[in-house]
């Protein structure tokens, strides 16, 4: 518990990015993604977009180990604001110089002064970087890890519901309804304790849902220079054993519910700028119900699978921009270093088994170079624990980022 209470003193004094804007009290910042940039343009098409090409060199087999070089990201977005009040935005991705996703796709009509109605393919409102991951909004060349592992970056699913900044209050908020997680697929199951919920999000590709899902939050920027975010997901996974159910079996309702969880998340987060300091701290945490009956009903050669019944996960990180010194300089360098845990199997349920793997600490440091708001070079130093050893694994991490 000793982490808890050190994220707890930490979670105060944290914070932030790049991409702010500024409300009618200009001590005050918002942040907006690329997404919510594109809906503050004149009628008519617009087009924006981020890169990042990455290098990964593991440093702890030998000195001759392969790293791997990959074009991580190459994104498009394409939107059409029709006018003031209605509008569309998408978001085109290519991964790893091959894979083709839509990340986002939605239209957002205002309906009164602080109120918009969105649909489509809607970004889940959890953390920071599901919704901020362009690669000039966070130091680090990958991601927070709590932010694959914890929170599946990037989580998107159909869906609709409202989002609005009530400037006067200075509160921004987002409240959603979604399909859920898939959890099992008819033959497997698509989650476990190494890879959590990951592999369960259906990304709006022939998604199928039998039970809503919701997704919520609330971010207060009231404070010069901080930004607080509160967010929350809760529903039950879908099964593709209810596809074409009788619903007078009560055997095979059971049978089905077997295959099926339920999932509440929280999420807090904080950022904050001041001068040529940044911080930012993050804390997830995640109940999942009937993991007893999941993990017996998925487990192979009389052995349970290994879901854990709750997951967690935090960071605090602190970066500060040396070049502040000398004002003549416009570019920004700035060194960080970034704290995290996470535990995809914190408790567990039924006679499933903890694997001591899936509980890491891991330590980033590195430093960030700003050569205009828009083109990053970062580099960094990643150390990862796993709870069973006291051997950190090293891996040296370059990159560079565009944004559009």
């Amino acid at each position: 518990m000793k982490s808890y209470h050190i994220f707890i003193l930490g979670i105060c004094i944290l914070a932030g990015y790049r991409a702010v804007a500024k409300d009618s009290d200009s001590s005050k910042v918002f942040f907006s993604n690329s997404a919510e940039l594109l809906l503050r343009n004149k009628p008519g098409l617009g087009i924006g977009g981020y890169g990042e090409v990455h290098y990964n060199q593991p440093l702890n087999k030998g000195l001759f180990d392969a790293g791997t070089l990959d074009v991580h990201r190459v994104v498009l977005f394409v939107g059409y604001n029709f006018s003031k009040n209605t509008q569309f935005v998408t978001e085109i991705e290519v991964e790893y110089a091959k894979e083709v996703w839509i990340e986002q796709a939605f239209i957002q009509q205002k309906l009164f002064r602080f109120v918009n109605f969105r649909a489509g393919l809607l970004l889940i409102t959890m953390g920071i970087i599901n919704e901020y991951h362009e690669p000039t909004t966070f130091n680090g060349v990958e991601r927070p890890v709590i932010d694959n592992k914890i929170c599946p970056t990037t989580w998107r699913e159909v869906g609709m519901g409202f989002t609005g900044n009530i400037q006067p209050a200075s509160l921004k908020y987002q409240l959603y309804v979604v399909n859920g997680f898939s959890g099992y697929d008819g033959t497997s199951a698509l989650f476990s304790g190494s890879k959590a919920l990951r592999e369960g999000r259906q990304k709006g590709s022939k998604s199928y849902m039998f039970s809503p899902n919701f997704s919520g939050k609330i971010e207060y920027y009231g404070i010069p220079g901080l930004s607080l975010g509160l967010s929350g997901y809760a529903g039950k996974s879908q099964s593709r054993l209810f596809q074409g159910l009788n619903k007078d079996s009560a055997a095979l309702i059971a049978t089905a519910d077997s295959s099926v969880v339920g999932i509440t998340m929280a999420g807090l987060d904080a950022r904050y700028t001041y001068k040529g300091l940044r911080l930012t701290g993050q804390f997830y945490y995640t109940a999942v119900s009937n993991t007893g009956d999941y993990n017996l009903f998925t487990g192979s050669n009389g052995k349970p699978n290994d879901l854990g019944r709750s997951m967690t996960g935090y960071y605090i990180e602190a970066g500060y921009n040396v070049f502040r010194l000398f004002p003549k300089i416009r570019q920004e360098l700035m060194p960080f270093v970034r704290y995290e845990f996470y535990n995809t199997q914190l408790s567990m349920a039924g006679e499933a088994d903890k694997n001591p793997a899936n509980e890491n600490t891991v330590v980033t440091a590195g430093v960030t170079f700003t050569i205009i708001r828009n083109v990053v070079l970062k580099s960094d130093m990643q150390f990862v624990r796993p709870a069973a050893t006291d051997v950190f694994q090293k891996v040296f991490n370059a990159g560079i980022g565009v944004t559009f």
